[in-house]
């Protein structure tokens, strides 16, 4: 089964060019390909030749501690999230009251392990906006 021709044929790279290029020049080609959004050096050497833009992304390597912790915490919160649930559940499949009063008091002191975490993410998420809201 052949494949479907395109309808836009000056879109296709039918066109192989090949060159040889210097060391040093290879490694300014590959730097640049590394901190663009290009998906291949061939891409961004199509770029460079019909004078395109070519997006540089930057990563700030100080904001991963940061990202780390709040990831982290994201994950505690959804564990106690799973926790809470299940309590829940057994709250309300259980006949006898004092059952019942033993899951309550169980789910407000598993709500009370949120709290700090949660103040945790605020002061984190109000640096992180500090950074990057200055005027």
């Amino acid at each position: 089964m052949s494949r479907r021709k395109s309808r836009d044929q000056d879109k296709i790279l039918s066109h192989p060019i090949i060159i040889r290029l210097t060391e040093s020049q290879y490694k300014k080609l590959a730097d640049l390909w590394i901190e663009s959004d290009s998906k291949s050096i061939g891409d961004v050497v199509r770029k460079i030749i019909s004078n395109r833009p070519i997006k540089i992304l930057h990563k700030d390597i100080s904001m991963n501690a940061p990202m780390e912790e709040m990831a982290l915490i994201r994950k505690e919160i959804k564990s106690i999230g799973v926790n809470i649930n299940q309590q829940t559940h057994s709250f309300h499949i259980s006949q006898n009251p004092m059952e019942r009063n033993f899951y309550s008091i169980k789910t407000a002191e598993t709500y009370k392990t949120i709290e700090p975490k949660i103040e945790r993410l605020i002061f984190l998420i109000s640096k992180l906006s500090e950074k990057w809201l200055q005027k």
